[in-house]
């Protein structure tokens, strides 16, 4: 064991480190932490609307629909400006996140790749025509901008809301956004840029510095956008064609889901953040996955992934990673050293709440031998029955975001709207407790001196012992 976690130590935390440290990776996990608030506040608005519209209209609770239709309406609001245009709001921290790694001016960074989004999405829109047009409703086609050619309707600056602001363009972003970034943060470093008087307020002098690499960056994404359109093609849709639905083909496999799992475990182990240094991974992959779901469970169509982002939390990484909230209720129950109680009497509450550096690096579980093996095993083995539980159609997939801190039971509740999911929560729970169980016995038998000692077993007084006491007594007195 000693040896393997050497090998694990020399070759492959040094290659995580490096991974954490990329900035264009940090730069991508912040860009997904800057846009949760919009993310939270419409899935609000999406679970808003399952308690009075959906579950109302499923037992045919007409009166409650009708008579909440101002709030349904505020709700279709809500989401219109966050979950279905995410790949806006992205675009843009993208591109701020980026410049604030480089520490160029990071507004101008955010502005560029946001135009390079909206420049590599489809600018016409065409629909065939089946039938033929009455003359009323070609003359009002062609006043809004539209062409009508006989076959084909067309008009120039229409955009699929619907399809391409959301989560579909998110590997657009990531892909275009980083070249028109890589332009621009290069010119910034050379100081191919305008500089201002000093008697010029900050704020003017910051914008005009930008004018020139963010003009160059955004010309060099309207090349490769004209040559994409010379091919009758666009960019997003080559991207997701050719990146984005190969990926998130991929990540609804068993040994996908199983390989992010061993590896958040084993970067953990060695003392790095693991959900934090693959979280460009998960956010990039999953959580369009997830997106995806969310968006066509408001719009009520079927939901398009089985396993996204917030599954990992829900039966993977109970308690933290690793799903240690099991291995402290082990541990306070069959432990008897004192070291490892206290840590977990102390690590219990915010394990309750999935924050587990308390337990990680206070027990430790980070480099212990002997937690190694079920700090590694019951997450593998949880994830594989929830996996499985999903592909069977035994629970539903996650439709709905919620917070990695919001406690067990209650996330699965909110995340899935299906009451299996708690259920299969709860037979997790108890497979990863007996999973920990054998390993907190072991951990008794290491240090003897650190084994809280049993209170020695009163003997049961008996009358003879009370006459006894009393002759005690008297000869004291004599």
């Amino acid at each position: 064991m000693n040896a393997f976690i050497g090998w694990l130590n020399r070759h492959i935390v040094p290659v995580a480190a490096k991974i954490g440290s990329i900035r264009w990776l940090v730069a991508l996990r912040d860009a997904f932490i800057a846009i949760m608030p919009a993310m939270m506040a419409g899935a609000v608005s999406t679970v808003l609307n399952v308690l009075i519209r959906d579950i109302p209209t499923q037992f045919k609770w007409m009166g409650i629909v009708d008579s909440m239709q101002w709030l349904i309406g505020i709700n279709a609001m809500v989401w219109t400006g966050t979950l279905a245009i995410l790949g806006l709001l992205f675009a843009f921290t993208f591109g701020y996140q980026l410049a604030v790694q480089y520490q160029v001016e990071p507004v101008t960074g955010g502005i560029v790749v946001l135009g390079t989004f909206i420049m590599s999405l489809p600018q016409n829109f065409m629909l065939p025509l089946k039938g033929t047009l009455s003359k009323g409703a070609a003359k009002l086609i062609t006043d809004a901008g539209g062409v009508v050619d006989g076959k084909n309707v067309s008009m120039w600056g229409f955009f699929n809301f619907g399809k391409f602001f959301g989560s579909y363009g998110f590997f657009t972003v990531m892909i275009m956004g980083a070249l028109a970034m890589t332009l621009y943060i290069w010119l910034m470093k050379k100081n191919v840029t305008i500089r201002m008087p000093e008697a010029v307020p900050p704020a003017i002098a910051k914008a005009f510095t930008g004018i020139i690499p963010a003009t160059a960056a955004l010309y060099l994404a309207g090349v490769v956008n004209y040559l994409f359109s010379l091919n009758k093609t666009t960019v997003i849709e080559f991207i997701a064609t050719i990146v984005q639905e190969p990926l998130l083909n991929m990540s609804q496999g068993f040994w996908a889901v199983l390989l992010m799992t061993l590896l958040v475990q084993i970067f953990w182990f060695f003392g790095l953040h693991g959900t934090n240094v693959l979280g460009p991974v998960l956010d990039s992959i999953w959580l369009t996955a997830q997106i995806a779901n969310m968006n066509a469970f408001m719009k009520g169509e079927a939901l398009p992934f089985v396993w996204t982002r917030n599954a990992f939390d829900l039966y993977a990484w109970i308690g933290g990673a690793g799903s240690t909230l099991l291995l402290l209720i082990a541990i306070l129950m069959f432990s008897k050293r004192d070291d490892q109680r206290t840590v977990a009497k102390l690590s219990i509450a915010p394990g309750c709440f999935n924050v587990n550096e308390p337990v990680m690096f206070g027990l430790p579980i980070v480099l212990d031998p002997i937690y190694f093996i079920p700090f590694i095993v019951a997450p593998v083995v949880m994830v594989s029955i929830a996996y499985g539980a999903h592909m069977l159609g035994w629970v539903s997939p996650v439709k709905n975001q919620i917070v990695w801190s919001m406690p067990p039971f209650v996330n699965s509740i909110i995340a899935t709207m299906d009451w299996r999911a708690p259920i299969l929560q709860a037979v997790n729970m108890v497979i990863g407790f007996l999973i920990y169980v054998p390993f907190v016995k072991a951990a008794n038998k290491l240090d003897p001196e650190l084994i809280v000692p049993e209170p020695p077993m009163k003997k049961a007084k008996t009358v003879a012992d009370d006459r006894n006491g009393d002759r005690n007594l008297e000869g004291d007195a004599i």
